[in-house]
Formats: structure tokens, sequence, C-alpha cells
């Protein structure tokens, strides 16, 4: 696998910076491609990969594809049945598909793959672009034994934890309810710490008090202090925030559990995108709880 050619198909934030980490690695990475091509050519240029002017160019010119994109329509869109996709010439390929979009999605792809004479597997992430960057993703993997075991020394060099969860669509499940608890958590913070200022409370005692109770959580150090200080500036947008509740919520629907809490924090951060407040980190949402603020 460190010969293997590795392609990249979404060059943002996170996709970025995992070519970036594989390329420190020594991994061939030989081609990218983005909806936005400036953003591909920029990456090109920096990394020594060539910016594919389509689909097909990245599958041609790659073992092992690394898809990160923004939701299941844009995944349904590179593995189309017809016109530019991934999938074709794509017999033997490997695609490790790492976006958060719902287990149907990845179960289509994967059998679209198959049909195709490929393998696919999710590779879900439960990080940010930090730990892109640094190769110390937490990845959830779903897809078959064979499939994982083929690529699982390109995933090593990603992560700090990797964990193979299951069949095709589980991992998405998994991550699912992953981003479903931490949203909760950090709309949860976000009235806490909005309530505590206007009680008039000192707001890092509040913070320290709630690190030593109940009331802590991994949010509450990722997020607290940005909240307090207003310092919103992008890891986890809200605008995927509310996909990714979004995709909880529809699987609760689906099964036909109640989870008003959930409900309830899709709401909010959907009410940020109207508000044009999508692009802030998930901690804006202390936006709509802060006395005083803008929006409240």
């Amino acid at each position: 696998m460190s010969k293997a050619r590795i392609g990249f198909v979404g060059t943002g934030r996170m996709g970025a910076n995992m070519a970036r980490r594989l390329k420190d690695q020594g991994y061939p990475v030989t081609v990218v491609y983005d909806a936005f091509p400036q953003i591909a050519t920029d990456l090109a240029a920096e990394i020594g990969a060539a910016a594919a002017g389509s689909l097909a160019e990245v599958t041609a010119g790659a073992d092992v594809i690394i898809t990160v994109v923004t939701d299941d329509a844009a995944m349904r869109g590179i593995f189309a049945a017809e016109g530019d996709s991934l999938l074709t010439g794509a017999s033997g390929k490997t695609f490790i598909n790492c976006a958060t979009v719902s287990p149907e999605v990845h179960v289509e792809v994967d059998a679209a793959a198959s049909a195709a004479g490929a393998s696919a597997l999710e590779a879900c992430m439960a990080s940010s672009i930090t730990q892109a960057r640094q190769g110390t993703l937490y990845l959830m993997v779903g897809g078959t034994a064979d499939a994982f075991a083929k690529v699982e020394p390109i995933l090593k060099d990603l992560s700090s934890s990797l964990r193979h969860v299951g069949g095709t669509g589980q991992a998405a499940k998994v991550k699912a309810l992953v981003n479903m608890v931490m949203n909760i958590n950090t709309a949860g913070l976000a009235e806490g710490l909005g309530l505590g200022s206007a009680l008039g409370l000192d707001l890092q005692m509040l913070k320290e008090v709630f690190s030593q109770t109940g009331a802590n959580s991994r949010v509450l150090e990722t997020d607290g202090d940005d909240m307090i200080a207003r310092e919103h500036d992008c890891y986890f947008s809200a605008a995927h925030a509310a996909k990714d509740s979004g995709i909880a919520n529809q699987l609760a629907a689906d099964t036909g559990v109640n989870v008003p809490l959930s409900l309830a924090t899709e709401a909010q951060y959907h009410r940020m995108v109207e508000l044009e407040l999508g692009e802030l980190d998930k901690s804006g949402i202390a936006e709509l709880t802060f006395p005083g603020r803008t929006v409240h």
C-alpha cells in the first residue's frame, strides 16, 4: 500500500489536510479534484499532484481514491451511473469514502462500486482539521473485512484510533449518533453558559465547576472558551451540524425512536443557517443563547 497511487475528491479543509498528511508519510498522492477547481489546483501545486479536470481522471490516475464531499447529493453525484463519474474505469480500484452522509448512500455506493469491479469502504471521521493534518483522526470503518485489510496501512497513517465496526452502513450509523450527541452537548453548553452570563456569573468559574461535575463534556473543553470569547473560527460548521443532526433524526424516525433533544438541536442549527451564520463553527450556537449578542 505504500506504493499505491492515491487520489482525493474533495479538497476542502479535511480532504486537503489528509492529502498533505499522506504526502508527508511518503505516499504518492498523484491526483486531486474538487467541485471548486481552484482549490484543487492550489493543493496540487503545493503537494506535487495533478489537478484533475474530471472525476474519471481521478480514477484513471489513482489506485485508492479518498472522497470527502459534503452530503448525500454530492456522494451520489460523484458515483453517478452516467456522465462523468468515479465509476468510469473503476475495476480494481478502492474507494475510501470519508464524508458524513446517510448509511443508505454508503450502501448504494458500495453496490455501485462492486458492480464496476471496485471495492468501497466508509471511513467516518470523528475528528477535525488539526487531527486530519497530524494523522490523528478517529476513524470508524464500515465495509468488508477484505477491503479493510487491503487499505488498513493507509488508514493507520491517517489515524490514531482506527476501528472496523462492521459491514457497509454500520460506521455511518455510529457516526450519526456521535454527531447527534455532540451537537446536543454543544447546544446544551451554549444554553448553560448563556444563562450563566445573564445571571451575572463568572463564566470561567462556571466552566471550572462544570468540568468537575456532571455538566462536564468534551465539548466544554473544545468549545467553552470559544463561546465565551465569541471566537467561532470554523472547524466543524453549524451548517454541517444541522445536516448531521438531520441524518440521525431521520434514522430515529425510520426506527420509531423519539429524540426530542436532537430535534430541538437540529432546529437551532437550522436557525443559524437561516440567519446566515451557517459557516461559523458549531460553537457559534452560543450566538443564539447569550444575552446582548446580535442574535438571541
